[in-house]
Order: C-alpha cells, then sequence, then structure tokens
C-alpha cells in the first residue's frame, strides 16, 4: 500500500517542470557563486576589508548550497545539470568587466541575486504544486539566505 508521503515523493521525482526549475536554481547559483568570487578578488575602494570579507563569506555559502541543490535534483531521480559552458547559459546572467567600481559590483551582485530569488521562488511553488515539502523547505532557505545577502548589499549603497 502506498503511503501519500511515497506517492507525492514519485510526483515530484516525476515532474519535469520541478527538475528543470531546480537545475535553473543550481545554475543560478553557480554563477552567482562565480560572480562573487571575481568580486570578492578585484573589490578595491575605502570599503575593501568589509566587502572583501563579506563576498568571501557568500561566495562559500553559494559553494554549499550548490552541492544541497545538486542533491535534492539526484534525490529526485534527476539528474544536475554541470559545466561551465551549460550552467552560464542557463543562468543567463551578465558577466563582470573588472575592474570595476565598488558601487557597480555590488549593485551587480544585487541583481544576481534577485534573479536566483525569482527563479527560486519559481521552484517553491512548482514544489508546492506535487506536494514536495523538502524541495520547498530548501528553496525556502535559499530564498532567505539572498534576501539577507540583497538587505545586506543594498545598505552598501546607501
Amino acid at each position: 500500500m502506498k503511503t501519500a508521503t511515497t506517492t507525492s515523493a514519485a510526483k515530484a521525482r516525476t515532474d519535469t517542470r520541478l527538475v528543470d526549475a531546480l537545475n535553473l536554481v543550481l545554475a543560478d547559483s553557480y554563477a552567482l557563486m562565480a560572480l562573487t568570487h571575481l568580486a570578492h578578488w578585484n573589490i578595491e575602494g575605502p570599503d575593501f576589508f568589509e566587502l572583501h570579507k563579506a563576498f568571501e563569506q557568500q561566495y562559500r555559502e553559494l559553494f554549499e548550497a550548490i552541492d544541497e541543490i545538486a542533491e535534492r535534483v539526484r534525490a529526485l531521480d534527476a539528474f544536475a545539470v554541470g559545466g561551465l559552458n551549460k550552467l552560464a547559459r542557463l543562468a543567463g546572467m551578465e558577466e563582470f568587466s573588472s575592474p570595476m567600481p565598488q558601487k557597480d559590483y555590488v549593485a551587480g551582485l544585487i541583481v544576481a541575486h534577485e534573479k536566483v530569488m525569482d527563479d527560486a521562488s519559481r521552484a517553491r511553488h512548482l514544489a508546492g504544486e506535487v506536494d514536495d515539502l523538502e524541495t520547498q523547505d530548501l528553496m525556502i532557505r535559499r530564498i532567505t539566505f539572498h534576501q539577507k545577502t540583497v538587505w545586506m548589499l543594498k545598505s552598501c549603497l546607501k
């Protein structure tokens, strides 16, 4: 006899829209990690120390999140997207042309975080449609991280 949990898990596994949405969040997160790492390396100016440390903390958090998102895709019996070119194409984020002023790195990262939030919100919604609470929880945690980071980055521009 199948339980409701088994049925909803099977439904989530077979929902290609959810897997595609998770793979987009994975690609977004990878691209954002690369942008954040680039900003970390090349930031200059009066707020160098604070931003250098903040960007390092952010790209490390993103690296861990990427692994968790990919493992969630695998738990749904699908395959995680990979390869730098494929990830970059899927994410569709504009690369930074370093060097840039501090404010431009910060502003560019805000735009990238907002894209990840939008795509994670869509994945959260799709997970709700198939009653995949685990994926919903993961997306809620990701959205919360990005909301907090956007708030902090926007505060740097005031």
